[in-house]
This record gives structure tokens, sequence and C-alpha cells, in this order.
């Protein structure tokens, strides 16, 4: 059977959210036909617990190979349809959020399509960003100017349709022939980068990342949590795709952006940042689930 939208989620420890995301799918949907997977990657709350009493999903059990790898699971686990929504548990959707998101996804050359997000107090979400550059790694965003800086914050930027390089991947909704022509996400990015791979590899394929305001959303944000562990991997992996699409060279000299950026930081207080520069410089103090010899420079 074939559908409109195939849902997906990953959970990972969930349980505070994914009943308020179920919740909210229905009515998100409107009128368009959909199947909602869930792969848990291994929690060890009550999220199990949860989902076995839902029987507005199907629930996939797995061990934790990343979320990008738990995304790529929870696909290949749905009913055919024409577009996939990709949906952090943290996230709910607002009512005939899907149908205004797929209007869009139906013009020519747009493969993604990114709503407008919100925080839970109701304030804007800034989830549009730039491009990873050279002068966005050298934490240098305070100034604000677009040559530094990759979160987009100005509310204009949020008001009107327009084509972004990526956005967040809290709520996507992806043409079903782009994510078969990439072949889904990269699994090789075990958490974060992930969506700003796709969304820059479908760029390069011919496919645009879109942001519409006519599509209404909200993110809790770090509804797993972020610690010194996860805070590194941020770190490494955007290394380890600037290095993929820039070349080694330029990836030494934004490595080493990178580590005299996490200084700063830890200079300036931030206690996430002292163990990330010594997984920097130290390749064996890197997470378990990044592999050293391929996710960061020097080697």
């Amino acid at each position: 059977m074939s559908v409109d939208v195939a849902a997906v989620v990953v959970t990972y420890n969930s349980a505070d959210h994914i009943v308020e995301l179920l919740d909210s799918i229905p009515a998100a949907m409107g009128g368009l036909t959909y199947s909602v997977v869930v792969v848990d990657n291994g929690s060890s709350d009550s999220t199990l617990e949860i989902l076995d009493q839902r029987t507005d999903c199907l629930t996939v059990r797995s061990t934790n190979d990343g979320y990008a790898a738990g995304m790529n699971r929870a696909v290949r686990a749905s009913e055919p349809a024409d577009a996939i929504l990709i949906l952090n548990p943290d996230a709910t959707l607002d009512p005939g959020a899907v149908p205004a998101m797929r209007e869009v996804l139906r013009k020519p050359g747009v493969g993604i399509v990114a709503p407008r997000v919100r925080e839970a107090d109701g304030s804007l979400s800034p989830t549009l960003r730039r491009g990873p550059t050279m002068g966005r790694v050298g934490g240098l965003s305070f100034t604000g100017w677009p040559i530094f800086t990759e979160r987009i914050e100005e509310p204009s930027a949020y008001e009107s349709e327009h084509e972004v390089e990526w956005a967040v991947g809290a709520i996507l909704l992806i043409d079903n022939e782009c994510y078969e022509r990439l072949h889904g996400m990269d699994e090789s990015y075990f958490l974060y980068s992930e969506e700003t791979d796709f969304s820059l590899r479908a760029k390069d394929a011919g496919w645009a990342t879109v942001y519409t305001p006519a599509a209404g959303a909200m993110h809790v944000g770090g509804g797993s949590g972020e610690s010194a562990t996860t805070h590194t991997m941020k770190q490494l992996n955007r290394i380890r795709l600037y290095r993929r699409r820039r070349g080694t060279l330029p990836a030494y000299a934004y490595y080493g952006m990178t580590v005299l950026s996490e200084i700063r930081r830890a200079v300036l207080g931030h206690d996430k940042s002292w163990p990330t520069v010594r997984a920097l410089v130290r390749p064996s103090l890197r997470p378990p689930a990044l592999n050293a010899n391929d996710s960061i420079l020097p080697r």
C-alpha cells in the first residue's frame, strides 16, 4: 500500500516528548494518507513502554547505530510514500502543517521543505542556516555579519518562502525520489551534520531546500540533552563535512580554526569546550562512535 507521506521518528530516551508528537500528527496531516514509523535507538527510560501502548505507529527496536542510521531504518520500514516527513521526538506539528509543506514540495526542483518553527515559549526558533565556510568557524557569529554567521537570526528571513542552504533537521519534508537518489542519510555521521550533508548533497544533485512560513511546528530542542560528548561529536562532524566537501588542505585550516574557537569558548566559561579541545588534539579521546581515522584531522 502506498501513502502520501511516511512520517519517521528516531527516539532515544524520549519519554517526556513522544506522546505530544504522535498526538499532533493526525491533525497536522489534514486529509493526507500517511504512515508513522518510530525507530527506538536503545532507550533506557519508558519510551518503549509508551510506544508499545500506541496503535497509531509501528515501533522498530534497534541498537544505537546513530541518528542517521535510525532514520534510514525507519524509512525502510515505512509504507511506500511520495514524501518522507522527518520528525524529532521533541517536536509537535501544527494542524494542516504537512499539506502546506507538501504544496511547496510539489514545485519544480524542490527536494526538501522546512517549516516555520517556534520554541516552547512561542518565540521564533531560528532554524535556517548558511553553508559551512572558513569564515563561519572562527567564533565571530556575535558580529551578526553573514560572512561569519552560519545561523540566520534575522526575523525578516522567516517571513516569506525562499530557498536556503540547509535547515535544522527537527522537521523536514523530503521528496521520496530525492531521498532515494541520495541513498538516504549518510550513516557515517553518527549524530549531527547529517541534515547539513543531506541538504548540500541534494543541492549538488539539483534539489533545493526551501523554507515556508505557511507551515508551523514547535520544537523543544535538546530533548535528549547535550553533553560534553555530544558537543564534541558536533564539532568533529563539522570538520568531517568540511573536509569531504573542500578537500584535505583546506580542512587542516578549518580544523585549526575549530581548535582556536573552542579554546576561546572554554576560556569564556563554556564547560563542554575543554573536553572538545582535548578530543580535537588527541584522537584517542574522541567518541568511539566516530571513526577517528575518517572523521577528523590530523590523524
